[in-house]
């Protein structure tokens, strides 16, 4: 029997000024299975998309979502400061569930982390009457910038971490590295893979590693990210999502053609892990033989 196929999807920041009906499209037709969706803005400059329920772009996003096969799993992003952001999360729960998603991204400034574990466990309560558990994102330049710091939030919490190949790379999460071992051993706790590649460089300065995460990461497999090593890390039920904003792609391909491009890039990486898992199970039997 052959392995299931790994699901792939299209994060919003692949293409974060297209709205969630038309990145529905767009996923369908480049051939992702799922997209996640981001239902509230990060910053104040990007265009705010209004899916609460009730909204004519819920609907017309579940539309085009049953047309096309297409679903919503993670919805996204929430940066916990330590201020009081529970009108904040439950609306974006309430849109998130309408969606038929199950995880909720966030982050965390606040460097206070007994505040921040008493947040995100009011999170994960809040979120079991949605469906919806917080899913943490260690990233490179914000308070929660490590798999331990991740891991041990989400074991008091309750919530789930989320893995991102950029952020991986630029706090040293790579393979044979302590953080490495301590991502395998909590692998459990992970729903969702974010796949992009990059330089191993990494940038000099915090706004060169924000500028880069936010605008300008490398295509799967024209990097220097071992995302073969990544994937192989995690069971074929643990699905990716290809987050790989470029501003300068987009406009010179288009929607359309940037997401084929990400879709035939992630297919490729996802071949090679086939490969390299198939070639590791014939020498482990021919090792027992």
């Amino acid at each position: 029997m052959s392995a299931p196929r790994r699901q792939l999807g299209l994060a919003q920041l692949s293409l974060l000024n297209t709205a969630p009906p038309q990145l529905v499209a767009v996923a369908a037709e480049a051939g992702f299975d799922f997209i996640g969706a981001r239902v509230r803005p990060v910053t104040p400059t990007e265009q705010p998309y209004d899916v609460q329920p009730g909204s004519p772009m819920l609907r017309e996003t579940l539309a085009r979502m049953a047309d096309t096969g297409v679903t919503v799993r993670d919805i996204e992003f929430l940066l916990l400061d330590g201020t009081d952001q529970r009108n904040a999360w439950l609306a974006m729960m309430e849109a998130g569930q309408a969606l038929g998603a199950d995880s909720l991204t966030v982050a965390a400034s606040d460097p206070d982390t007994a505040r921040l574990a008493d947040t995100l466990e009011r999170m994960t309560e809040d979120g079991r009457s949605y469906g919806i558990v917080p899913t943490l994102e260690p990233i490179s330049y914000q308070a929660v910038n490590s798999i331990p710091a991740a891991v041990a939030l989400a074991l008091t919490s309750g919530c789930n971490v989320v893995v991102d190949a950029l952020h991986l790379n630029r706090f040293g999460a790579v393979p044979g590295s302590p953080q490495w071992r301590d991502l395998e051993a909590n692998r459990d706790l992970v729903p969702l893979l974010q796949l992009c590649d990059g330089p191993v460089q990494r940038p000099a300065s915090r706004a060169a590693l924000v500028a880069e995460s936010r605008s300008e990461r490398g295509v799967p497999g024209e990097g220097g990210f071992d995302l073969a090593a990544l994937v192989n890390a995690f069971p074929a039920d643990v699905p990716v999502s290809v987050e790989v904003p470029s501003d300068s792609t987009v406009a010179r391909l288009g929607e359309l053609g940037w997401a084929r491009k990400l879709k035939e890039a992630a297919v490729a990486v996802l071949a090679t892990t086939s490969k390299k898992t198939t070639e590791k199970s014939a020498i482990e039997k021919a090792v027992t033989a």
